[in-house]
């Protein structure tokens, strides 16, 4: 794979029942960037990271991942990580963790395997039958990060993280993109401590880009309450964004009739942990 760029170029996608779910995206991520992917629910998120990672077919020539067709030709070294893991009945049984991050290649790679587990606080003895969806999402992270990624892909990941091991963990992404060449994409309505964490922003609204560039490119204002923490103004930014979306979109029912379509067609097949 080649260094890791991500470019969308003039992507409209449609989902099987017809109704749009992305409509003329066009970015480019350069590599080693770390990407914050803003939107409210519905906005295209998922559907757009779905289609990086090679989950779903994206027109022919519409997106390059490492100079490639995530779908057409698959990637090594892209890894996507959402929300259903914990939701798959699998997870739920009585295995040990120790077993689990075996058999993703953690004999192979002790020194980040034991890292990652240090890192996101796991505890090794831990049966997943009997642990909280916070520590099956621990798990997960160790999971899917064991292997050296070249792509990751996060949607809402860190949800069930709490304060402490969210900082870990986003501090240890940090350290990959600037110890190696690896590029991130992280799509989070979770704003805390983030100030400093990404380099470019990405603004989806009804599968639309709205806004998107480095970190510079953007005017972030002044808190007005609250200090004038760069965490403060980098949710102010958003929070922004949010409300002149929702002006612009107006109450969900009343767009039913209109074909808006949101991010609930992806359903909720899969194991959300997914590395090629």
């Amino acid at each position: 794979m080649a260094a890791p760029t991500i470019t969308v170029t003039n992507l409209t996608f449609a989902f099987p029942d017809g109704t749009t779910g992305l409509h003329n995206i066009s970015l480019d991520l350069p590599a080693g960037s770390r990407t914050l992917l803003i939107g409210a629910n519905g906005a295209g998120k998922t559907t757009l990271l779905r289609l990086l990672s090679g989950k779903r077919m994206a027109p022919l020539g519409t997106i390059a991942v490492g100079g490639n067709d995530p779908f057409d030709v698959g990637l090594e070294g892209v890894t996507y990580l959402g929300l259903e893991w914990v939701l798959n009945p699998i997870v739920r049984t009585d295995i040990a963790v120790p077993e689990l991050l075996k058999s993703v290649g953690g004999d192979y790679y002790p020194q980040r395997r034991d890292e990652l587990v240090e890192i996101l606080d796991v505890d090794l003895s831990w049966r997943l039958h009997a642990v909280s969806d916070g520590e099956r999402r621990r798990v997960q992270l160790c999971m899917g990060l064991l292997r050296p990624w070249k792509v990751l892909l996060l949607d809402e990941i860190t949800v069930d993280l709490d304060l402490l091991s969210r900082h870990n963990f986003l501090q240890f992404l940090k350290r990959e993109t600037e110890s190696r060449s690896c590029t991130i994409v992280y799509a989070t309505h979770i704003l805390d401590n983030l100030a400093s964490w990404p380099t470019h922003l990405v603004h989806t609204s009804l599968g639309k880009l709205k806004k998107w560039g480095a970190m510079a490119d953007f005017a972030i204002p002044e808190a007005s309450e609250g200090g004038v923490e760069g965490n403060s103004r980098l949710g102010q930014l958003v929070l922004q964004w949010l409300r002149d979306d929702l002006r612009e979109r107006g109450p969900r029912n009343g767009r039913a009739a209109e074909g808006k379509t949101y991010e609930s067609h992806e359903g909720k097949g899969g194991y959300g942990l997914e590395t090629k």
